[in-house]
C-alpha cells in the first residue's frame, strides 16, 4: 500500500521512531534508554506526527520479544495515537526487522533467554509471522546453531549470546517495519488491524501475588 505510515520500536534500550511516506523515509530518530522509552518516545513522536500531518494512515509497532515495558510503552502510545488520529493499527514482530543493510530473506534471530536459556527462531520475512519461539539449553543451542550455519545469525542482544562466533548483534528498526507494512495490502492491513495488539514475550512476566494461607508475597507466573 502507498501511505503515509508511523512506526515505533522500543523493545530494546535502543528506540525508534520512523515515518514513510510516498515510498521512502521522511524521518526516522533513534533514543537510547536503560529504564524505561515513555519520556524519551514522546519527542520524536511530536516530530514525526507533526511532519504526517492529516495524512497519516496507518501506525505499526515492534511487539518484541524485548523489554516488558518497552515492549508495552511501544503498543500504549500506539493504540493511544490510532484511536486518537482514527486510523488503524497492527503490530509486527521485531524479529522481522533488523537494522541491517540489506535484510535475507531467510534468517536466525537468537538471543539469552536468562536463566540459562537461549533462544533461536528461523525468519522467513515474506510470511510476515513468527510462529513460537522456543527456548533451550547452551548445549542444545549450539547444536541448533551447527545445524543452520547456511543463513546469518543475529540477535538483538548487545553481545553474542553464549558468545557463540558469527553472530551479528544488531538493533530492531521502526524503518523497517515501516517497509514491511508498506508492502501489505489494504485488506492485509484491515485483517492485521483487526487483530488484539499482543507483545512478544519469551517466558511470562514474574509476579508476585498474596498467599492466601500465610498472607505474604510468593512468586507465580502468569
Amino acid at each position: 500500500m502507498s501511505a503515509c505510515i508511523l512506526a515505533l520500536e522500543t523493545s530494546t534500550p535502543q528506540g525508534q521512531v520512523a515515518l514513510w511516506q510516498e515510498e521512502e523515509v521522511v524521518y526516522a530518530k533513534a533514543f537510547s534508554s536503560q529504564r524505561s522509552h515513555n519520556s524519551q518516545l514522546f519527542a520524536p513522536l511530536e516530530e514525526a506526527l507533526e511532519l504526517a500531518g492529516d495524512a497519516l494512515d496507518l501506525i505499526v509497532v515492534g511487539t518484541g520479544p524485548g523489554s516488558y515495558t518497552g515492549v508495552r510503552i511501544g503498543i500504549a502510545a500506539a493504540q493511544g495515537l490510532g484511536w486518537a488520529r482514527g486510523v488503524p493499527v497492527i503490530g509486527l514482530c521485531s524479529l522481522l526487522a533488523p537494522e541491517v543493510e540489506v535484510v535475507p530473506d531467510h534468517y536466525v534471530m537468537c538471543g539469552d533467554a536468562r536463566r540459562g536459556l537461549f533462544y533461536a527462531v528461523q525468519i522467513q520475512r515474506g510470511a510476515l509471522r513468527v510462529g513460537e519461539i522456543p527456548l533451550m539449553g547452551k548445549n542444545d543451542f549450539v547444536r541448533f546453531q551447527e545445524a543452520h550455519r547456511e543463513v546469518p545469525w543475529y540477535t538483538l542482544d548487545a553481545v553474542s549470546p553464549a558468545e557463540l562466533e558469527g553472530v551479528v548483534p544488531v538493533r530492531p528498526s521502526a524503518v523497517g517495519l515501516a517497509r514491511l507494512a508498506a508492502g501489505l495490502s489494504a485488506e492485509n492491513v484491515a485483517e492485521w488491524a483487526a487483530a488484539a495488539l499482543e507483545p512478544v514475550y519469551l517466558s511470562a512476566p514474574f509476579i508476585t501475588k498474596a498467599n492466601p494461607l500465610r498472607g505474604g508475597q510468593v512468586g507465580s507466573r502468569q
